[in-house]
């Protein structure tokens, strides 16, 4: 093995891009939803983190911008791995974070230029507004806050579902 300097050794590592999301529910237990103006399908409020960002950092910005809502942001409960897929060409990790109970939706205020719709869902009702992948995503962090600690094997943070792409 060269030695490399310390600068163009990180240089040369791999990366991955980052993103963060909050569940958000209803007193009665519904998952709030969005409607992103830029795709077909619905989502957890949240987004991609900025450069060198921290996550639970990315989470609150994202859900002040979207939402107008100040929450605080709870616990991790689920880390998901996506592969690159399409004209995405690196792998993105993908966190969700507890973003507590929300009992007046009215203080709710959309970031038009992004989303066009909010919605509370049951849980059982969020895989007819998510793509499968994210679905998973979803249901593994509505079960870990259930739980009390994050969805875990061997210690480990993760989604329960194995796949090459989503």
């Amino acid at each position: 093995m060269t030695f490399t300097d310390e600068a163009a050794w990180y240089a040369s590592l791999p990366t991955a891009y980052g993103t963060a999301a909050a569940l958000i529910s209803a007193p009665a237990g519904e998952v709030l939803l969005v409607k992103p103006n830029y795709r077909a399908h619905w989502s957890l409020p949240g987004g991609v983190l900025e450069d060198g960002e921290p996550p639970h950092a990315g989470c609150a910005r994202e859900v002040r911008e979207e939402l107008g809502l100040d929450v605080p942001v709870g616990p991790l409960l689920a880390v998901d791995w996506v592969a690159p897929e399409g004209p995405r060409p690196k792998p993105m990790i993908a966190f969700v974070f507890d973003g507590g109970v929300l009992a007046d939706p009215s203080a709710i205020v959309l970031q038009a230029a992004e989303l066009d719709e909010f919605r509370f869902v049951p849980p059982s009702a969020v895989p007819g507004y998510l793509p499968p992948p994210m679905a998973v995503r979803v249901a593994a962090a509505v079960t870990a806050r259930g739980s009390g600690a994050a969805a875990s094997r061997g210690g480990a943070v993760y989604v329960p579902a194995v796949r090459e792409a989503g």
